[in-house]
């Protein structure tokens, strides 16, 4: 007893835990910037600028994560309660034509012998699995011939629900048999195993949910590549939304985008900003540096990259609604 409460114990006993914590931690931080670098990426390249160029921190990243997955998740969850109402109801059938008595049954029922039943829900079960193989094998072809419907734009979207979808139905299937083979002969596993035929089931599965996770994050990927490219899109077309900025410069830029203003500004004595442009917006900034866009979208419009060195004097305009 002394020895489990020595401080070495109580250090490894933390330790452990302390790691069974910050693993889980570490991948859903690693998800999380992943899929805000992806947003992010198409977001920003809408715009004409290179994300990398940008200089956002990981913790960036994953703060501009949760909007894009926001959809996915409502999603994933109300796809997995309809999935747990679905087993119970398969549950309850199969537990209810296995142990209901054949002197119970309604003779009026053509479907009351109870092996009629775990018959009926044997075949269903099956054609549900060649509706997955079928589903699956779509899938699959989509994804070999990339390089013909590449140009299709939901491509992304549908090619991995496909193939996850199909993924599910035929795990989910191979469940339910195995619940029926159980359920007639309890001794069945022990046979199974002895035959080698419970690993092989097993590798099976394990691939199968392989390849319906990979089919998850590749459709969430797509989806957080269109959520990136809506917020662009919105944002440019709400360019008054983003603050207004007003740039002073030492050299003239012959800025040529639509909207914007230059002004000379009145010489005097210690100035070395001599130009100012009005009509900018602030898109975004950056690691010592801003990211400036003019404040109508145009297709000739460009992003103007301003550096935080004391080489141009920002000022940021209030808005016009009064207090």
């Amino acid at each position: 007893m002394a020895d489990d409460r020595s401080p070495g114990n109580r250090l490894e006993q933390w330790v452990s835990i302390g790691a069974t914590i910050v693993a889980p931690v570490t991948v859903v931080s690693a998800v999380l910037f992943y899929f805000g670098y992806v947003s992010s990426t198409s977001e920003f390249t809408y715009f004409g600028v290179d994300v990398d160029t940008i200089g956002l921190s990981t913790q960036d990243y994953i703060m501009r994560s949760p909007q894009t997955l926001l959809v996915p998740l409502l999603v994933f969850l109300l796809a997995s309660a309809g999935f747990l109402a679905l087993h119970i109801a398969v549950q309850g059938r199969i537990a209810v034509a296995v142990t209901q008595p054949a002197d119970e049954a309604d003779p009026a029922d053509p479907d009351a012998d109870s092996a009629r039943r775990v018959e009926r829900i044997r075949q269903m079960a099956q054609r549900s699995r060649l509706l997955g193989l079928a589903i699956l094998t779509v899938g699959v072809i989509l994804l070999f011939t990339y390089s013909y419907v590449r140009d299709w734009a939901l491509y992304g979207l549908v090619t991995p629900l496909l193939i996850g979808l199909g993924a599910a139905i035929i795990a989910y299937v191979s469940r339910v048999l195995g619940l029926l083979r159980r359920a007639e002969k309890p001794n069945t596993a022990q046979a199974a195993h002895a035959d080698g035929v419970l690993l092989a089931r097993r590798i099976a599965g394990v691939l199968i949910y392989v390849v319906l996770a990979a089919s998850i994050f590749w459709a969430t990927a797509t989806v957080a590549q269109w959520s990136g490219r809506g917020l662009a899109m919105y944002d440019a077309g709400h360019f008054g939304d983003l603050p207004s900025v007003i740039l002073d410069t030492k050299e003239r830029l012959f800025l040529r985008d639509p909207g914007i203003e230059e002004t000379l500004l009145p010489p005097s004595e210690g100035q070395t900003f001599h130009y100012r442009y009005r009509g900018l917006r602030l898109l975004i900034e950056g690691q010592d540096r801003m990211f400036l866009v003019p404040d109508q979208w145009s297709a000739s419009d460009s992003t103007l990259i301003v550096p935080l060195d004391g080489s141009v004097r920002v000022q940021f305009q209030f808005e016009n609604q009064p207090p």
